[in-house]
């Protein structure tokens, strides 16, 4: 057996070459989009087409049913929202249930902000979150009611309370989740700065976790309304003036259910602005702005 020459190991050197490109002089650089394609990259459109489709399917399955007591149309249910709009009824009950959510909205975030900032700044807070979080948090709002009639009677006092618990421990839970996911190097810098306690928290830790702190308002958010809802239509008006909850819950006994369905409405509606009103402008101006999020 021969053995092989170093020359015939040494891979072949290929010659360099350029190569000329060719200008493309009668190609456009860029195409416009189709006028379709432009207008179903649009987020509200897309949403406005699945929200007629559910209107439709809605329309659809009353006509089908026949029964107004038991599903009233879509256009008797605009048309019932429309006449209490117009009236002032539903305006006078949407104010009251809005002004009684931010305030136990606002005692609830600031409430789990706090713990958050607690738990992570010392061990003793951290155990005090858990426990607390582990203990209550699976505790419905609902359940607490009967507690809240009896400590603070029946008035506003007993729903800003429930209110309170719905959102604190969600938000709290998250806010933590979202402090504990903050990088080590951020964390680092931090404590390279002198940083410490609530300016620890406030300079990084916040930031940092803006995310999950969104995420958990947002959760706090739909809680709330839920609570005030179900809270208002099991004891009714509060101080003698209730909110959608007992607009709800009025329009059902007198078997208004075109009204009925206009009070849900009501909510969703809410629901839908503060969504794309004070979240997605929150989310874009911060944590999109900077990079966090898609």
């Amino acid at each position: 057996m021969t053995t092989p020459s170093p020359e015939t190991l040494t891979p072949p050197i290929r010659p360099e070459y350029q190569r000329e490109l060719t200008p493309l002089h009668n190609l456009p650089l860029e195409r416009p989009l189709p006028l379709a394609t432009r207008l179903w990259n649009q987020t509200w459109l897309r949403k406005s087409v699945l929200l007629a489709a559910l209107l439709l399917l809605w329309q659809g399955a009353a006509h089908w049913q026949q029964n107004d007591l038991m599903l009233p149309s879509f256009t008797q249910t605009l048309h019932a929202f429309v006449d209490d709009m117009l009236s002032g009824e539903l305006p006078a009950k949407i104010v009251i249930s809005i002004g009684t959510l931010l305030k136990g909205y606002a005692i609830g975030s600031l409430l789990a902000l706090t713990l958050s900032a607690l738990a992570v700044s010392t061990r003793l807070g951290r155990d005090l979150l858990s426990m607390l979080t582990s203990m209550l948090n699976p505790l419905p709002a609902i359940a607490l009611l009967p507690l809240a009639l009896l400590w603070f009677g029946l008035g506003e006092k007993s729903l800003i309370f429930v209110l309170v618990h719905s959102v604190l421990w969600p938000m709290a839970l998250t806010t933590w989740s979202g402090f504990m996911s903050v990088s080590e190097t951020l964390r680092m810098a931090g404590r390279n700065y002198g940083l410490s306690g609530l300016r620890y928290v406030w300079h990084i830790l916040i930031p940092a976790a803006l995310p999950s702190i969104l995420a958990g308002l947002k959760i706090g958010w739909a809680f709330a309304w839920r609570t005030l809802i179900a809270a208002e239509l099991v004891f009714g008006a509060s101080s003698g003036a209730g909110g959608l909850g007992w607009y709800i819950f009025q329009n059902r006994n007198e078997l208004f259910t075109d009204r009925v369905f206009a009070g849900l409405a009501s909510v969703i509606i809410i629901g839908l602005l503060v969504e794309s009103l004070v979240f997605a402008t929150l989310e874009r101006i911060t944590v999109k702005r900077w990079g966090m999020q898609r």
